[in-house]
């Protein structure tokens, strides 16, 4: 299994694909440089999950969404996923698990560094909630590419919709992925603890949704590759 999500990662992005985990790094040198120059106020707990990880870490999974299938279409190389036994998901699936886990690893590294050089936060509650945000723009990248049969045109709609989270905050209602508990205002202890179950589990089905959709959708092997 290790080897096979290794080489997936290999097809996503390269001999090179470890070093994706640290292109968000750029964003939080950005941060930085704006802090120095007195261009940007210091952040505060609440902004660690979204602002200072969350973006450039859904932006990464965006880019990654968008190759997992639609990829292969660019490629030229799906019908040889077609070929594989026992179905081209199991091509999809690693691709996606690795996916996933480079993901994952930009997450702690972002949230490592935001937490030693910009604001302390609640570690799990945020790490969680940055990982949710990031694995849905992942598989939404992948859903829309797999949708639209272009990598460019997924990524391109995903980030989009990361855009539109950014601009016009959402982070407060229980119905975003990008839901952060610290930026909900009135809420006691009981009522942001039935927030956070109802956002987590929903999230993590809509999620697993959309995974067997686009799976389903990449399966139709005379649909994908139709003119």
């Amino acid at each position: 299994m290790i080897t096979i999500i290794r080489l997936s990662a290999v097809l996503l992005a390269g001999q090179r694909y470890r070093l994706l985990s640290l292109l968000p790094l750029l964003w939080l040198a950005g941060q930085a440089l704006l802090l120095i120059a007195n261009l940007q106020r210091s952040f505060e707990p609440v902004a660690a999950q979204n602002t200072l990880i969350g973006v450039p870490v859904a932006v990464l999974a965006a880019f990654l969404g968008g190759r997992i299938i639609a990829g292969e279409l660019d490629q030229r190389t799906i019908e040889i996923a077609y070929t594989v036994p026992g179905g081209a998901y199991h091509v999809w699936f690693g691709k996606l698990a690795a996916a996933a886990l480079l993901v994952l690893a930009s997450v702690a590294l972002t949230a490592a560094l935001t937490f030693a050089f910009f604001t302390p936060f609640p570690i799990l509650q945020t790490l969680y909630g940055t990982a949710q945000g990031a694995l849905f723009s992942l598989v939404a990248a992948m859903g829309l590419s797999t949708l639209f049969r272009s990598e460019t045109a997924g990524a391109i709609a995903a980030t989009a919709v990361l855009g539109l989270n950014v601009r016009f905050p959402t982070t407060h209602l229980r119905v975003s992925p990008f839901w952060n508990p610290l930026a909900v205002e009135e809420a006691d202890a009981d009522q942001l603890l039935a927030m956070a179950v109802q956002n987590r589990i929903g999230i993590a089905l809509v999620i697993a949704a959309i995974v067997a959709l686009t799976f389903a959708r990449a399966e139709r092997r005379e649909k994908m590759l139709s003119a």
